[in-house]
């Protein structure tokens, strides 16, 4: 782009031209906004054709998750509750990207309010996974993940509060990244629970990733989350060689009962970072299966929508977020506290390691076919493709989820990689080095089968 040997105009209409012939296949956008990114696009053409370079997403076409707020534009959150509802203001996300000229080219589908791992329970239908349509995307952000799989968009934002971001990442064969907890402000986000969401991009290669991090990190003293932590150059921190490191493996919970076709595909990634200059050793790192924190405050958020508007809510999702009713004060807050209380004492496992590995996903994406109808078997599914990856909402380490494997069947496998908190840089330079010593983010779904 910054060279002028291709425009954002021709980008912008080649991803517009993928998406109407994709998309219907896909159901990964719910709404495509072609005539402002078109413009969009024009005035990025013409600011770089005069030398007024903002940056390396200037004129990048890039799309949202349906959470996100964006001025004029509707943000449904996937919901008939908010299928009219139009923002007045951008997300704070959505202000970074537009000052560093990125091209909108719309919002994406997903699970209904981010409650949810697959993204089937949505008004306006399931995501399709690129690899297999039988199969689902993943969840809560499956059209973000479908959409970058797919060539719709370069990249994608996100949010995750128990996985969304990772977990489809690692089922439609992309990067997923969840920055440290607070790095990324929420403001103008729908959320699903303020003490554990995470606003965080969603790429094909860990590059793009670093791109768009440096594009949204930074304080936000309008946003209660928000930490004041400087944003790194994480562009030039990734290029660095990790060196010797020390690779920490909690196997007793996240080696469990995993497939085998995706514990074979971790112990090959394993060794791969042996031979970059990784030492493995097995940690032990402490998991809640608490859920009264999340069950409360999204509760909180919906109790006056459910009271008006209950009919209009997917059966699932009301029933989720009813779960949350009748939990009291007290339990509420003790279990805040004990949220608290996991993240400071989890720090000390970085002591005897630098990094924290672990397949991002027990399994790979399962046929839609398959899913549950009843929403105890709901839970229960939920609870199994999320399980790797909602601990570390808890702890809020910045987390990355890169392809490592394939199963026969010809669908991706994830490898989740955790670094201590703020220490996106580091992390960000092990997934590219191990990027660069496999090819399996090179792998694109089959011509003909999206």
């Amino acid at each position: 782009m910054k060279s002028k040997s291709v425009s954002p105009v021709e980008l912008t209409q080649a991803c517009l031209t993928r998406i109407e012939s994709q998309n219907p296949l896909l159901d990964a956008f719910i709404t495509v906004t072609a005539e402002s990114a078109l413009a969009e696009a024009r005035r990025a053409e013409s600011e770089v054709q005069h030398g007024r370079w903002r940056g390396p997403l200037h004129g990048i076409p890039i799309a949202l998750k349906d959470l996100i707020d964006t001025a004029g534009v509707t943000t449904t959150a996937a919901s008939a509750v908010f299928k009219d509802r139009v923002p007045q203001q951008d997300a704070a996300v959505v202000q970074r990207l537009k000052d560093a000229g990125a091209i909108l080219l719309g919002k994406l589908n997903m699970h209904e309010f981010a409650y949810g791992g697959t993204s089937v329970a949505s008004y306006y239908g399931r995501v399709s996974n690129p690899w297999s349509l039988e199969r689902i995307a993943g969840g809560s952000s499956g059209g973000a993940a479908a959409a970058v799989a797919a060539g719709l968009c370069y990249v994608a934002l996100g949010s995750d509060t128990g996985g969304s971001i990772r977990e489809p990442a690692a089922f439609c064969g992309i990067v997923g990244l969840k920055p440290t907890y607070g790095r990324v402000s929420n403001r103008g986000v729908i959320p699903l629970s303020w003490s554990l969401d995470h606003i965080g991009p969603m790429a094909r290669c860990v590059a793009d990733a670093a791109t768009a991090l440096q594009t949204i990190a930074g304080y936000d003293p309008n946003e209660v989350t928000s930490q004041d932590r400087p944003a790194g150059q994480y562009l030039e921190g990734m290029r660095k060689s990790p060196g010797r490191f020390r690779i920490g493996v909690p196997r007793e919970f996240f080696c469990a009962n995993l497939q085998p076709e995706v514990q074979a595909a971790f112990d090959r990634a394993l060794a791969v970072l042996a031979t970059m200059g990784g030492e493995t050793r097995e940690v032990p790192l402490e998991v809640s299966a608490d859920r009264t924190v999340i069950r409360a405050e999204a509760y909180a958020y919906h109790a006056e929508y459910i009271a008006k508007k209950s009919e209009l809510y997917q059966p699932e999702t009301l029933a989720k977020l009813q779960l949350g009713a009748g939990i009291d004060g007290q339990s509420y807050i003790r279990a805040r506290r004990e949220l608290d209380r996991l993240r400071r004492s989890t720090l000390s496992v970085f002591v005897s390691v630098d990094f924290l590995v672990t397949p991002t996903t027990p399994v790979s994406a399962p046929m839609a076919a398959d899913y549950p109808s009843t929403v105890e078997a709901v839970l229960a599914l939920d609870g199994l493709l999320l399980r790797n990856t909602r601990p570390f909402n808890m702890y809020g380490f910045p987390t990355i989820s890169v392809p490592c494997g394939m199963t026969s069947a010809g669908l991706p496998i994830g490898l989740q990689i955790s670094a201590a908190p703020w220490e996106e840089r580091r992390l960000l330079g092990l997934a590219r080095a191990f990027e660069e010593a496999t090819d399996w983010h090179t792998r694109r779904p089959r011509a003909g089968r999206i």
